[in-house]
């Protein structure tokens, strides 16, 4: 995006070589600086936010925004022109949520403009957004939940499927869990990073802090316990059985893992869920839902006539 001082004593421009050149007053005398890069916001004001959350920023720079107003000055940008952005979105099929997110990025950048002085208020802030219809959660039922229990027990990813549903936890946080984490003696799981997934080209798995960055401290019910402690003796046997074919590609310590201890992604952690389902034959329901499913299993859990012992 072009870019101009609100008094006109700044701009930045792109040269015929390709290159940005940013000029700027400074003690009564023009300045210029010039980088190979447009998006001086996104690599100079982003040093505090998450990883994650400046990669979001660059690909909405790079796919929706610079597309769009890359060649409107600062100074010259309008509150409509934004608006016919977001419009013109909503047409070519982004949803609601997709657009929120453009918007976030670029209300940001412009927050930034204002603060530095490059404009005296944000274009952006009465443009009006598409509603954002909140999905349907759909926990799993007492006999769902009963019946999904029953077909767990003795499973291989019986353990990942319970801890699930009795702790709450998001799917990146599970597969996230290091035994570390799982306090036997106590009762007690610290939740205090989750896996996160290649957000682009060239990059790969990482531990990431949490989506709050908050860590937890929880007491799931002594049956969740129980079964991951069935599960880390057949972990540490199936460790043991395969020796160096082992493989635990740079995240050691994982609870959930492949059969060969490589790591679990969460595509594949939703697809394991899904077979299930159907094997179980109970009706289709995201990874998601598991979290919500958590309120239900823990009254169920406390209920005398409901017992879950594992496999």
């Amino acid at each position: 995006m072009a870019r101009k001082r609100a008094n006109g004593e700044g701009t930045i421009r792109k040269r015929a070589d390709g290159s940005w050149e940013a000029r700027y007053c400074a003690d009564g005398k023009r300045r210029s600086v010039y980088g190979r890069t447009q998006s001086m916001w996104h690599r100079d004001y982003l040093g505090n936010v998450k990883l994650g959350t400046a990669d979001t920023y660059e690909m909405q720079i790079r796919v929706h925004i610079v597309p769009a107003l890359g060649d409107v000055k600062l100074s010259a940008l309008r509150t409509p022109m934004i608006q016919r952005l977001y419009n013109r979105k909503r047409e070519e099929g982004l949803s609601p949520k997709s657009i929120k997110n453009i918007h976030g990025c670029l209300h940001k950048a412009l927050d930034v403009a204002v603060k530095i002085g490059y404009l005296s208020k944000n274009p952006s802030d009465n443009c009006i957004l598409p509603r954002i219809e909140q999905a349907e959660i759909h926990p799993l039922d007492t006999p769902e939940l009963s019946k999904l229990l029953a077909f767990l027990k003795g499973h291989e990813h019986e353990a990942l499927i319970v801890t699930a549903i009795f702790t709450g936890l998001r799917s990146g946080e599970l597969l996230g869990l290091t035994w570390d984490c799982v306090d036997f003696e106590n009762g007690l799981i610290r939740v205090t990073k989750q896996l996160a997934q290649p957000r682009k080209k060239g990059e790969v798995f990482r531990f990431a802090t949490l989506k709050n960055s908050k860590p937890r401290t929880i007491a799931p019910a002594p049956t969740v316990f129980q079964v991951l402690k069935k599960h880390k003796e057949e972990q540490e046997a199936q460790r043991k059985a395969l020796g160096p074919a082992w493989n635990d590609g740079g995240f050691p310590n994982l609870v959930f893992t492949h059969s060969d201890g490589s790591h679990l992604s969460q595509p594949t952690a939703w697809k394991i869920l899904h077979k299930i389902l159907v094997a179980a034959g109970i009706d289709a329901h995201r990874f998601h839902d598991l979290r919500h499913t958590y309120v239900v299993s823990s009254i169920m859990a406390g209920d005398d006539q409901f017992h879950y012992g594992g496999g």
